[in-house]
């Protein structure tokens, strides 16, 4: 494959961006979108120039790293798929791609297409925890569970931290990501007694980061590369105002 980019350049969070056309021959379509960064940076290098730098880790669609947008789209083309995950034969032969940094102003760029996302990580310290006995470790069977809370428990755990739903709501919210990190222990019995303490906290720590509001666009759950559903951002809600009507304490 022969293919054109142009990449988002920005040599430091204080500098001024743009985007720089890189012409990238001979790509085979089994790469992955990652590898073919890999294949143009290797070639730059060669040539004495800079690397493009981006996040990644580990190339396996589980850690949430490689977040890039991708003509207009977070993660790319392709439905329920991270980055990595992307192969080239997504592409036409000869096609332009635009590559991209996340876009919100909770992520601002640290070069290129590499993003200050710490703000997620503040979100889930803000309350993403269980308290927990120390000592000798419970018997697995102690704690009876619905299978219906362990599934939606498990959906909402999916969640891979990498921002998509950020980047592609209009609003720049981090409603699903936040949702979801306050559903998937709500929803376990474990999770119960901080549950309110939890939504107060972690919903406060996201608008003191300045994320937008949600307007329940949708656009969100499609980026999603694990197509986590906005019905979480609901129960967060219904749990943020019945904790606010509530003396929890």
């Amino acid at each position: 494959m022969h293919l054109r980019l142009r990449v988002w350049r920005q040599a430091s969070a204080t500098a001024t961006g743009k985007l720089v056309e890189y012409d990238a021959p001979n790509i085979s379509p089994d790469m992955s979108f990652l590898e073919m960064l890999d294949v143009v940076n290797e070639r730059l290098m060669e040539k004495g120039d800079d690397p493009i730098a981006f996040d990644h880790d580990c190339r396996e669609g589980i850690c949430g790293s490689c977040s890039l947008m991708i003509n207009g789209a977070a993660h790319g083309p392709m439905k329920a798929t991270a980055t990595c995950q992307l192969h080239m034969r997504s592409f036409r032969d000869g096609e332009t791609i635009d590559v991209e940094p996340w876009r919100a102003k909770a992520f601002p760029v640290i070069r290129d297409l590499v993003v200050d996302r710490s703000a997620l990580d503040r979100i889930i310290q803000a309350g993403g925890f269980i308290s927990a006995a120390t000592g000798g470790a419970q018997d697995a069977n102690a704690i009876l569970v619905p299978k219906t809370a362990a599934d939606a428990a498990m959906d909402a755990a999916a969640c891979i931290g990498c921002g998509a739903c950020v980047a592609a709501c209009p609003n720049a919210s981090a409603s699903l990501f936040t949702a979801s990190k306050i559903s998937h222990l709500g929803h376990l019995p474990q999770g119960q007694p901080e549950r309110r303490r939890r939504v107060l906290s972690m919903v406060n720590q996201m608008e003191l980061e300045e994320f937008g509001g949600c307007t329940l666009y949708g656009e969100c759950q499609e980026a999603c590369p694990k197509e986590i559903s906005i019905d979480t951002i609901s129960r967060m809600n219904g749990d943020f105002i019945r904790a606010g009507l509530t003396d929890w304490r």
